[in-house]
């Protein structure tokens, strides 16, 4: 017996050991601000270059709360293009890089390692961005060159060799610049300069361009050489229509596509299930984003944004790329979602610092900090208001917002924090809450007539703070019962009433005689009223 109890707390100890060395995604512990620190234009910079001018905002940075920032390509791009159609030109981007030289149009390589060195000082962390699937060989380079017909390039393989053999992913527009990043030679060359980055240039982090052009096992490989604990995130710009037919992401939400390839890369991926909703959806439609997500395990790798260099406008030439932009009327609204809610979010820089919504933002992160606000942390909609209305529990606040909504009654407890944008953003605070906990709450003897149904209102948000046209609507359960599920925070005392009221006036209502019911959640799992 004596050894059997010794197994057992053997294998006990085993298995809670496997659960606690799981690996997690690389979210950096999920508390960052980023701050997108290029835009498309930031090469092109004068009489100051790029890294001159982060050098002298480094402080800035620091204080107005950022503490990670992506950094341009750090590799030199002396590319150039015309676009004879358009009239537009450019190239020395970053993006179609030739060489590792870190001697680029954003500035030299001592101008880089100063302006790492401020902003460490500052408590800013350096992201790099890293373009491993493509690059320009047009241009010769003296620390790393791929040679043709060697199985190193997409285009290496012709008939009957599978192009399978010289990619892992789609072609970057024709794919004739595409590494083949499943080469142990072109693969290994990366890893050593990520660690290049990592240990001679402050890297804290990666983010990782293009990833549809490689595999996500492909960038958990260098992420383990890199540090198996540092920050990374993916850009998946993929749509499921993109897909094949026969490929189950066909059919797939992008929330799900953005899953699986976080869960098999354990790196954050940008919330383009986000983005698509800010573009094509309702307010109340916002919540169908990764960081709106019911579970934490999904909330926590959403890396949110309103815009970046490659979707929204940019200051200087042609203003920049703008191929998928958030519309103008939007935005604020937009930062105070993503500031206030879980994910880690992304500022673009041209919106902190170059177009006046610099106080706006400055104000959310401080009230984000000051709530505790995580990438995991809960998050409740509340469908029952137009707009969107959304409680969010922080480790040291639960917050109160609602965009461009009709809430008007505010239940006790709550103080007003930030009213902007002409009142269509609004937030209040109160103490942090514990976790939820579901009542389902019932209305015996309810009789409603033609046109009426049965409704429970009442004291907090939940149930509409008081406010009939905000109640919740009630089902038929059993003769005479209308009943309903509320998900609210343990430990509340709630007030509340059943109402029968007018379906197409809200203001037509009858209400259960006093006094009110009375409850404390998580106390029980379901509560009467009776008319």
């Amino acid at each position: 017996m004596k050894r059997l109890s010794l197994l057992c707390a053997a294998l006990s100890w085993l298995l809670t050991s496997l659960v606690l060395a799981a690996p997690g995604v690389r979210n950096g512990g999920g508390e960052d601000v980023i701050l997108q620190g290029l835009h498309w234009n930031s090469s092109r910079t004068t009489p100051q270059t790029w890294y001159e001018i982060l050098t002298q905002m480094a402080p800035t940075i620091g204080r107005d709360g950022f503490t990670k920032i992506w950094l341009p390509p750090a590799w030199v791009d002396k590319s150039s293009w015309v676009d004879a159609n358009s009239g537009t030109s450019g190239g020395g981007e970053g993006y179609f890089w030739h060489d590792f030289d870190k001697n680029s149009n954003y500035g030299s390589e001592p101008q880089l390692k100063q302006a790492v060195d401020a902003l460490s000082s500052a408590g800013v962390q350096a992201v790099y961005d890293v373009v491993p699937n493509h690059m320009n060989d047009n241009l010769p380079g003296t620390q790393v060159r791929f040679l043709r017909r060697l199985k190193l390039w997409r285009t290496d393989c012709i008939p009957p060799t599978p192009a399978s053999s010289c990619g892992e992913g789609d072609p970057f527009d024709s794919g004739k610049a595409d590494l083949n990043t499943s080469s142990p030679e072109v693969s290994s060359r990366m890893m050593q300069e990520f660690r290049n980055l990592r240990d001679n240039y402050g890297a804290k982090g990666l983010r990782f361009d293009f990833v549809r052009g490689y595999t996500p096992e492909r960038v958990n490989l260098w992420m383990k050489d890199f540090g198996d604990q540092a920050f990374c995130v993916g850009e998946l710009w993929k749509s499921p229509g993109e897909f094949p037919a026969s490929d189950w992401r066909n059919k797939a939400s992008w929330q799900d596509i953005l899953k699986d390839w976080s869960d098999r890369s354990r790196c954050a991926v940008f919330d383009f299930a986000l983005k698509e909703r800010l573009q094509n959806g309702s307010l109340a439609e916002w919540r169908h984003g990764l960081n709106g997500n019911p579970d934490p395990a999904w909330r926590q790798i959403a890396v949110t944004f309103v815009d970046n260099h490659d979707t929204g406008y940019s200051p200087g030439q042609y203003g920049g790329q703008h191929h998928w932009p958030v519309p103008e009327d939007k935005r604020k609204i937009a930062y105070a979602y993503i500031l206030l809610s879980p994910g880690i979010p992304t500022v673009y820089w041209p919106d902190m610092y170059d177009w006046g919504r610099g106080d706006l933002i400055r104000t959310l992160i401080k009230l984000r900090k000051d709530a505790g606000i995580r990438a995991d942390s809960p998050i409740r909609f509340q469908s029952h208001y137009s707009g969107l209305v959304a409680t969010i529990n922080g480790s040291r606040q639960r917050l109160l917002i609602a965009l461009d909504a009709d809430l008007s009654m505010i239940p006790e407890g709550f103080t007003q924090a930030l009213f902007a944008d002409a009142e269509r953003i609004r937030a209040w605070q109160t103490r942090s809450a514990p976790e939820d906990t579901t009542t389902t709450l019932h209305c015996d003897n309810a009789n409603p007539g033609n046109g009426q149904a049965v409704y429970a209102v009442g004291s907090p948000v939940e149930l509409g703070a008081w406010d009939p046209a905000h109640a919740i609507a009630l089902k038929p359960t059993a003769p005479q019962r209308w009943s309903g599920a509320v998900v609210w925070p343990t430990q509340q005392a709630i007030k509340w009433k059943c109402v029968i009221r007018s379906l197409s006036n809200a203001n037509q209502a009858y209400w259960q005689k006093d006094p009110d019911n009375s409850l404390t959640t998580g106390a029980g799992t379901e509560a009467v009223g009776s008319f």
